[in-house]
């Protein structure tokens, strides 16, 4: 969403917006997207800017198709795909086999302290190391193969323009969070998404295809704050009057 905002305020951007999101109901409200999403598309037609969006499983082949079927009809082409599932289970669209992915350590068992932002208590975890299975399964869901079913799906269709950019997210974090982030399941999916992007680029070097993997600041978010050990070191992290020892002497005490 923060994407999306910025290339069309900052750059007049024509965006499509792709996401699965629960729509209000009569006994309860929408998701948090949903209403993000209504909130952006207000503020983007009341300034003259094109926004359309898609609700659905993004994963699957239906969506894809209806995304594509959208550009030809609006756009024609579009420059820019930006790639930013957050999913904990995916459903493989030829294969039909749902993967769940794991926040586990790989070889090794890690305990350490998180803390509960509904409680705001800090509390010990400790986490046992994925199976070989668990590890294929993450890597199926957070890694680089339904980003590039979705760049292939766009330049067979030839809605892809030339000198397009894709681009996805990481994160790397410090030394402390490694054996449960980059070094974990997760990081395992995000080796095989910077791979992906390395990937793609070298395939679609006649149309002069650029794919990134950008690295950002660490945020709170709703996925993030289900990592254990995360939220308290971001929680410091954003705490500017404390120092990296000061952090570490936390977290490890």
């Amino acid at each position: 969403m923060s994407s999306r905002i910025t290339s069309a305020f900052a750059s007049d951007a024509a965006t499509i917006g792709v996401f699965f999101e629960k729509e209000p109901q009569p006994e309860k409200t929408a998701t948090p997207g949903w209403y993000n999403t209504a909130a952006f598309s207000k503020a983007a037609h009341a300034a003259g800017l094109y926004a359309k969006s898609i609700n659905g499983d993004a994963f699957s082949n239906e969506i894809k198709t209806k995304t594509i079927e959208l550009i030809k009809a609006d756009l024609g082409q579009v420059d820019m795909v930006i790639y930013s599932l957050a999913s904990p289970v995916r459903t493989h669209p030829v294969s039909g086999i749902t993967h769940r992915s794991v926040l586990k350590t790989i070889g090794q068992t890690y305990t350490n302290k998180t803390v509960d932002f509904h409680s705001g208590k800090i509390t010990e975890i400790t986490l046992e190391p994925a199976s070989d299975e668990e590890i294929a399964n993450t890597v199926a869901v957070m890694g680089g193969e339904d980003w590039e079913l979705w760049i292939d799906a766009l330049n067979q269709a030839n809605v892809l323009a030339d000198n397009a950019i894709t681009l996805a997210y990481s994160y790397i974090g410090p030394a402390v969070t490694e054996p449960i982030y980059r070094k974990g399941t997760i990081g395992r999916a995000k080796d095989h998404l910077e791979a992906t992007a390395k990937a793609m680029t070298e395939k679609l070097k006649a149309k002069n295809l650029k794919a990134y993997v950008s690295v950002n600041k660490a945020l709170v978010t709703q996925a993030s704050s289900a990592i254990p050990i995360i939220p308290l070191y971001i929680t410091v992290l954003f705490n500017s009057t404390l120092t990296d020892y000061v952090l570490c002497k936390i977290i490890n005490k």
